[in-house]
């Protein structure tokens, strides 16, 4: 679970923002929380903004941050480490993250630009104290004395555009370094961007695991669809010489015949027809896409940040997917982060204030990122909705002049 998270200087964030899963004093909806020693952790938030406001930047940012911990090793020496600065800066780009994998705590930080890292580290709370597992600068790295002996024997494969973090968890076996890395590699997922393989996974499972394919089926019928069964097939696909473009080099010929790709096919059963999903509109492929590995996120205690969850979804199935994050078994510790411009869920009948989040630009175009629950005199019967749309909480354009002009007639001399 994240706890908190800041970034600084990437795109149109340019000072450093903070956002907190934490749970402020707010009694609201308590039951809702997970609480982890002496921590209560939000499950969800909803970031709202305008466009061009930075949304899709804040989740960005953890996604780059994920890239570079997740292919640092494969970074040459001279390759330059993706950095993409706000405008108006020359510093170098920092993120932080704190999290819980497992039972244990951890915090983790990296500033670099194109060409090094600066400051990187990894701490943990073992009996809720810090303690340090390295902690690198450019003039070099200390490590904490009961990881000194594994991480002494890499010091020397240090790179100035890699993160040691990376090179730590593919050279040794501290359990701890390894359990961080796989947060990043595993537990974050980020849609839309690693949505690449999604549907392929949908259909293999529900073909291989009928536990999963009954909760779908399920969830299906719960929003209206009159599914009965569904009817999934996974196999081999032969490549026949007759489908080979003529005269193609023999190199290439063979390229192909190696492939051996997959053919999957998937029916949807509504007891008095069978339609295939290439034939069903796009809101329910994306919707058959989807929920297998939002289950999956949910059973496995994964972080999903959705880029604009309501894009193609009517607004009765973003509850429903809601409700799936809110109604999972109370020591899931599975969370939902996500943007959307959908006002019908600004509404503290449903969520807490500290689980709404602003982005707002400032006068020079940076992103501005705040919760409502930061906001002095918010009601907690105050109507969410209307306020926003009236500008109360800011985080909403800023129109200078009308688009469309009154038609006035002419009047003959």
């Amino acid at each position: 679970m994240i706890l908190e998270y800041t970034c600084s200087n990437f795109k149109s964030i340019k000072d450093k923002i903070i956002f907190s899963m934490l749970a402020t004093t707010d009694t609201s909806y308590e039951e809702n929380l997970v609480k982890i020693t002496n921590n209560k952790v939000n499950r969800i938030t909803a970031i709202y903004g305008s466009n061009g406001s930075g949304k899709s930047c804040f989740i960005n940012s953890i996604s780059l941050l994920k890239n570079i911990i997740c292919n640092s090793n494969n970074f040459q020496p001279g390759d330059m480490i993706p950095y993409m600065p706000h405008k108006l800066s020359e510093k170098p780009a920092s993120h932080t993250i704190q999290f819980i994998k497992g039972s244990t705590r951890y915090a983790y930080g990296i500033e670099y630009d194109s060409s090094k890292i600066y400051n990187e580290y990894l701490y943990y709370f073992p009996n809720g104290k810090q303690a340090k597992i390295f902690d690198r600068t450019i003039d070099g790295i200390t490590f904490g004395e009961k990881f000194k002996k594994d991480l002494d024997k890499i010091k020397s494969f240090i790179k100035p555009n890699k993160s040691f973090l990376a090179i730590a968890a593919n050279l040794t076996n501290v359990n701890d370094i390894i359990q961080v890395f796989m947060f990043f590699k595993d537990d974050l997922i980020i849609y839309p961007e690693e949505h690449n393989d999604w549907l392929f996974y949908s259909i293999d499972k529900i073909n291989k695991d009928n536990e999963i394919k009954k909760i779908f089926i399920e969830f299906m019928q719960s929003i209206g669809y009159e599914i009965q069964d569904i009817h999934t097939k996974v196999e081999q696909a032969n490549i026949s010489e007759e489908s080979f473009i003529q005269n193609m080099p023999e190199i290439v010929r063979k390229q192909f015949a190696n492939l051996n790709p997959i053919k999957m096919e998937a029916k949807l059963d509504y007891g008095k027809f069978i339609v295939d999903l290439a034939e069903e509109s796009n809101g329910m492929k994306k919707l058959f896409e989807v929920i297998c590995p939002i289950l999956d996120i949910i059973f496995n205690n994964k972080i999903l940040l959705w880029d604009e969850m309501e894009t193609k979804f009517h607004p009765y199935i973003v509850d429903a997917i809601l409700n799936l994050f809110m109604n999972s078994k109370k020591d899931s510790m599975s969370q939902l982060i996500f943007s959307t411009h959908d006002t019908n869920l600004l509404d503290l009948n449903r969520f807490r204030r500290d689980q709404i989040w602003f982005t707002e630009l400032t006068t020079d175009r940076a992103t501005d990122l705040y919760s409502l629950s930061e906001l002095k005199n918010v009601r907690k019967d105050e109507n969410i909705r209307k306020g926003y749309m009236n500008g109360k909480y800011g985080a909403i354009p800023f129109l200078q002049n009308p688009l469309i002009f009154p038609i006035t007639e002419e009047v003959d001399g």
